[in-house]
């Protein structure tokens, strides 16, 4: 009759783990290109979204009416959005403006807040 081996493990320690952490291990090429990917996932709904083909620098316009009336004209000539002209260019501004944070400059941040009120006159909404 064969015995069975009795094997003492601590109570935390379990099964060994390394396989399959080397299993699920990546390159580090892959790595980099994911932790890119994740970071800049807000620059990538800017510039592919399906709401609006924006002005490339839109936002750094000088002027608020400037950044509405580009919002506006985007929005407007846009085959891909999927709600009105209107809602779409307010969100894409919200979008960018809550995304931004706290790295926002302040005079940046009141300019595009600007722009919220521009863009509601524009499209006639006061």
């Amino acid at each position: 009759m064969a015995q069975v081996r009795k094997t003492t493990h601590s109570r935390n320690s379990g099964p060994r783990k390394t396989a399959r952490k080397a299993s699920i291990r990546r390159s580090g090429a892959a790595r980099k290109s994911t932790k890119r990917g994740a970071r800049r996932w807000s620059q990538r709904v800017t510039e592919e979204s399906d709401a609006l083909d924006l002005q490339q620098g839109v936002f750094k316009l000088t002027s608020a009416k400037k950044i509405a009336a580009s919002l506006k004209r985007s929005a407007e000539h846009s085959s891909r959005r999927k709600t009105s002209a209107y809602r779409s260019a307010l969100s894409m501004l919200t979008f960018y403006i809550n995304r931004a944070g706290k790295t926002l400059p302040r005079t940046q941040r009141t300019r595009l807040e600007r722009a919220k009120v521009e863009l509601k006159r524009a499209f006639g909404r006061d």
